[in-house]
């Protein structure tokens, strides 16, 4: 994606929405609009509109935000945080933040918990 683009896509978010995708900030726990969504369909990245995550992946961690145990394929990309602890989600074609991945909390059976903020997501209904 070239910069003009991107330019034009971020200056349609909102102050919050640019904090979290562009800034790399985290909405407060339990304030997600997606959080409780339980309808079938695609989250898509809110920035440039890439499909990123199916609903037959959503689960509930009970940890405020909504959460993944997988990816649509090349959808996302993984890079560590610059504290060395945690790792980073981003969209794959823009760059946008999502949120951060976990691995090895046993809370499916794929093991993995993509912790994304709603504000990061738009949501595109599906009859499947």
């Amino acid at each position: 994606m070239n910069s003009n683009n991107l330019e034009k896509l971020i200056s349609k978010l909102s102050p919050q929405e640019k904090h979290i995708l562009i800034d790399k900030g985290t909405e407060r726990p339990f304030s997600g609009a997606l959080l409780e969504n339980k309808e079938n369909g695609i989250y898509l990245c809110k920035l440039c509109g890439s499909e990123l995550f199916s609903s037959n992946s959503k689960f509930n961690s009970h940890s405020g935000w909504p959460s993944f145990d997988d990816a649509l394929p090349n959808a996302i990309k993984e890079v560590p945080d610059s504290d060395g602890k945690r790792v980073e989600i981003t969209c794959a074609s823009c760059g946008g933040h999502l949120g951060h991945v976990f691995k090895g909390e046993r809370f499916t059976d794929k093991n993995t918990r993509h912790c994304v903020n709603s504000l990061s997501l738009k949501f595109k209904k599906s009859d499947k």
